[in-house]
């Protein structure tokens, strides 16, 4: 019999980028990387697990964009012909590599993978969503939500309509792609700020994730530290990372995706080949970019690209399962521990973004079948579970205040405001007021209704808090740059156009076509409170 839980947690997020006005946008391939690379395995696991009888048990958020961009028929039509280019490459790989014996391998390796990639995109006929949704029906994944377009929350406090419309658009969304409402919620960067959590309660929601130190420094200290989650005021539940199991897969120092064996990410074919040849593959206008066939590995650090060996899969997958095999061992004796001291089952919350499994540790998804396998047949020290799950098995929590957190940088909110992104929020901070005062109005016909909602939504995409980010990170900065100065510019024409009564019907018409997100939205979410 176990005598505490684990709860594995992902994270599934990307910004709303769609682009209909253009032939190719680079930044739409965030999406079809992420298809391929995280969210296809994870099914292929998930099915894997199903298949031999694993009753597995985990907690997965998927934001409204997300969800959005998976469910759009202009980006499944993208990615189809994006998995052919990635095909036609590899058959030219394993005809290229013909007598090169391990080059071969690789080559196959790839060219098995996205046929793979293939008849599990087909057999959902192209609706992940779908394919999703089967394992929320089953009981094996919790999907919860996170905010509307991931906006920042504790930078906007001082706007409460505008903190209520990203978790009741999230929450309404989420109940027309799922037929139920959440339980949970991710909030955005894990950022909390006190008093959100009676709008999260109001939401209908029962329970957030925040960082672990928001749960340690809450008013009174938790007894049980972040072993447990409190109960807020509210009466809804704050969960917080565990450290311990976090730095062991997210360090850079000594977390499993630095293992030597595995693959590296920065050496990409799309790089390496000869330009003629690789050519077709990569940017239209010629620049090359990566194409996702990767044939080396991590070898060592400190090493230069150029130094790299080749990778080996089988070797990867071997140490996939001795990390998984680690990962469960720290987590029994870290349990034990525990509950030495607790006298109660203990709960370790452990939490990652979604895309780290596969996009960026590439043999993340075999450590997470591996995980779930091992904890199933090799230990009953521990119980996988769902956080709603644990909330029914443990319904009593002492009752905090929890502490303002994210798991940023520092972990607060200095890395969504800084001198890189400050000035945006001057111009979020007006669209919001805006947005609240037209929330107030009353439709003169059908003409203005769609412009109200349109400024409803230019106002949620302006607001996410990936392109403060990426200003931080210093990462494709131009286009963060250009996406939230269009959606306020969009904004404010539509806010100028209500107020002189006077709408560009045309111009409306395109603008809602390429920004389509949340096509039932009410604008009169933005009401007073």
């Amino acid at each position: 019999m176990s005598i505490g839980y684990v709860a594995l947690v992902l994270h599934a997020h990307l910004p709303f980028v769609r682009h209909p006005e253009s032939d190719y946008v680079l930044e739409e391939e965030w999406l079809y990387e992420a298809i391929t690379e995280t969210y296809v395995p994870l099914l292929q696991v998930f099915e894997g697990l199903k298949r031999d009888g694993i009753d597995f048990k985990m907690t997965m958020s998927m934001t409204p964009p997300l969800v959005s961009m998976l469910l759009d028929p202009l980006l499944q039509e993208r990615y189809d012909e994006h998995l052919a280019q990635l095909e036609e490459l590899t058959e030219l790989e394993v005809e290229r590599h013909a007598h090169n014996g391990h080059m071969k391998y690789l080559a196959e390796h790839y060219a098995k993978e996205f046929n793979g990639v293939r008849q599990t995109w087909e057999k959902y006929d192209r609706n992940l969503i779908k394919a999703f949704k089967q394992f929320l029906d089953s009981g094996n994944l919790e999907i919860i939500t996170c905010g509307a377009t991931h906006g920042y929350l504790p930078l906007m406090k001082m706007y409460p309509q505008a903190v209520w419309a990203q978790l009741q658009v999230a929450c309404e969304h989420y109940e027309e792609t799922f037929g139920r409402p959440p339980k949970g919620i991710w909030l955005p960067e894990c950022a909390y700020y006190e008093g959100v959590e009676r709008m999260v309660a109001d939401a209908g929601l029962r329970y957030f994730l925040t960082d672990g130190h928001g749960i340690l420094y809450a008013r009174p200290r938790p007894r049980f530290g972040s072993y447990a989650p409190i109960f807020t005021e509210s009466g809804v539940a704050a969960f917080g990372r565990d450290h311990e199991s976090s730095q062991q897969v997210w360090s850079s120092e000594v977390g499993y995706p630095g293992s030597v064996e595995y693959r590296e990410f920065y050496r990409d074919l799309g790089w390496d080949a000869e330009y003629e040849y690789i050519k077709p593959y990569i940017m239209p206008n010629g620049q090359r970019k990566n194409v996702g066939i990767k044939y080396h590995r991590i070898t060592g650090k400190g090493l230069g690209l150029s130094d790299k060996q080749l990778y080996d899969p089988y070797w990867a997958k071997e140490k996939a399962a001795e990390n998984a095999a680690n990962f469960m061992y720290n987590r029994e004796r870290q349990i034990e521990n525990l509950y030495g001291m607790m006298h109660r089952p203990p709960l370790v919350v452990s939490p990652y973004d979604a895309e780290l499994f596969g996009h960026w540790w590439y043999e993340g998804p075999w450590f997470i079948d591996y995980l779930f396998r091992k904890s199933w047949f090799d230990q009953d020290t521990f119980a996988m579970t769902h956080l709603a799950d644990y909330l029914k098995a443990e319904p009593t929590q002492q009752v905090c205040r929890p502490s303002q957190s994210s798991w940023g940088y520092k972990g607060f909110h200095e890395y969504w405001l800084n001198d890189t992104n400050a000035w945006i929020y001057p111009h979020l901070h007006k669209a919001a007021e805006r947005m609240i005062e037209l929330g107030k109005r009353e439709p003169a016909d059908e003409l203005e209704w769609r412009a109200l909602n349109q400024a409803a939504r230019e106002v949620l995409l302006a607001q996410s808090s990936d392109w403060a980010f990426i200003m931080r990170t210093g990462t494709m900065v131009p286009y963060a740059v250009r996406r939230t100065r269009s959606h306020l510019q969009r904004f404010n024409k539509l806010y100028e156009d209500l107020n002189i009564g006077k709408v560009d019907s045309g111009w409306l018409e395109k603008v809602e076509t390429i920004d389509n997100i949340f096509p039932n939205i009410n604008y009169r979410v933005y009401r007073p409170l």
